[in-house]
């Protein structure tokens, strides 16, 4: 990790941590309009890059050589969003700490406004669109109904004090940054959410600002991005004893049975002619709805998987088919070990005098499920996904 520019002579008032990758373009035009919004305010500028492969850090330091108050951290690991501002927090020396995106959606003109607030008493102040004075700007509708639900989740299950929990535009005092930081996880993607859903005693602020448009430069907000926020609410809301990566498979999983109910129901009405493979009689015939049912679920749940639980470890390209063939196995042990638990239970008839024939199948059936579900867990996080350490 490099970090080019000298550090003020005297302590700033406020440092504006900005975290980079592939804004080369925008960060020029970024550093002038800070400078402008903050005329009179004295201040440095942290540019945090992850090593972008457009040079946006070779582009700040240029910046850095005319201009004092621009410092650059040049990150080589653990990179992301979150890991990119503690770095620069970590290393700005302002009285307060403010975040903004470079991609000049933010607008920086709030930033007075936020720093007044601070300097009035609250711990943190957010950019909002949602508060009074604020807007989303161009979005499309279905881009505000994603950050709708994003903002219900979060203030449901964490019951967060802001109206834009989803902002990655805040300020926070340096003394409120000391006291939280130990607790922050920095491979959260939204890092506000992870200062004020662990830490309840903040005083929170809020700001209006209109969300621009992008120029230069492509969009961030992709499927990873939502499947980052939805592994950060999680963990913030469990906390760090239930991997929230079983949490999204248990998601998937549920989903996956919703596919096997509809197929089959579909499968059944029309009529789907039942399939002989002259293998066994104790298997023969097989139901076409049954077969094609437990077909189409495997492939759902495979592309959900790759695409969204193991995401980080996801196939590409050729390895995708000796993937799935992997996977299929797994899940026919999966359904054996279901199957197997099932009937061992069903033998010694578990729970069968406290409800009754039944409900203690529907019991049976549902331990056998739990119990494959950790079996089909363990076998594709250890071997077929080999998740890093994290």
């Amino acid at each position: 990790m490099d970090d080019l520019g000298d550090a003020p002579a005297t302590t700033p008032l406020l440092s504006v941590v900005t975290p980079t990758f592939n804004e080369s373009e925008n960060l020029p035009i970024l550093v002038e309009e800070l400078h402008a919004a903050l005329d009179g305010i004295d201040h440095e500028i942290v540019v945090a890059d992850d090593d972008s492969p457009d040079g946006t850090w070779r582009v700040a330091e240029e910046i850095a050589r005319t201009d004092p108050s621009v410092r650059v951290m040049r990150r080589f690991h653990d990179k992301g969003l979150s890991a990119a501002v503690l770095d620069g927090m970590s290393i700005a020396r302002g009285e307060y700490l403010a975040v903004i995106d470079a991609d000049l959606q933010h607008d920086p003109s709030a930033l007075p406004a936020m720093l007044d607030e601070l300097r009035s008493g609250a711990d943190v102040c957010v950019g909002s669109r949602a508060t009074e004075g604020g807007g989303y700007g161009d979005w499309s509708a279905s881009r505000r109904f994603v950050s709708w639900v994003a903002t219900l989740i979060a203030r449901v299950l964490l019951r967060v004090p802001v109206s834009d929990p989803m902002s990655g535009f805040f300020m926070i005092s340096e003394a409120a940054y000391a006291r939280a930081a130990p607790s922050i996880n920095p491979r959260g993607f939204k890092i506000l959410l992870e200062f004020i859903g662990r830490n309840r005693d903040l005083r929170v602020a809020e700001v209006g600002y209109t969300f621009r448009t992008r120029t230069h430069g492509e969009t961030k907000l992709n499927g990873s991005v939502i499947r980052s926020y939805l592994l950060g609410v999680a963990e913030l809301r469990l906390g760090r004893q239930v991997d929230p990566v079983f949490l999204l498979y248990v998601l998937v999983g549920l989903v996956g049975l919703g596919v096997n109910s509809l197929v089959f129901t579909v499968a059944e009405a029309a009529g789907v002619p039942t399939i002989t493979t002259g293998l066994n009689d104790a298997i023969d015939p097989i139901e076409g709805s049954f077969a094609l049912r437990v077909m189409v679920s495997i492939l759902v749940l495979f592309v959900l998987n790759n695409e969204f639980t193991f995401w980080e470890e996801r196939y590409r390209g050729w390895k995708l088919a000796p993937a799935f063939g992997v996977f299929f196995l797994m899940s026919l042990i999966g359904t054996l070990v279901h199957v197997a638990v099932f009937k061992y239970l069903q033998s010694i008839g578990f729970l069968l005098s406290v409800l009754g024939a039944d409900w203690s199948r529907v019991a049976q059936n549902l331990i056998g499920a739990v119990v494959a579900l950790i079996v089909n867990w363990y076998l594709n996080s250890t071997y077929l996904w080999r998740r890093r350490q994290r």
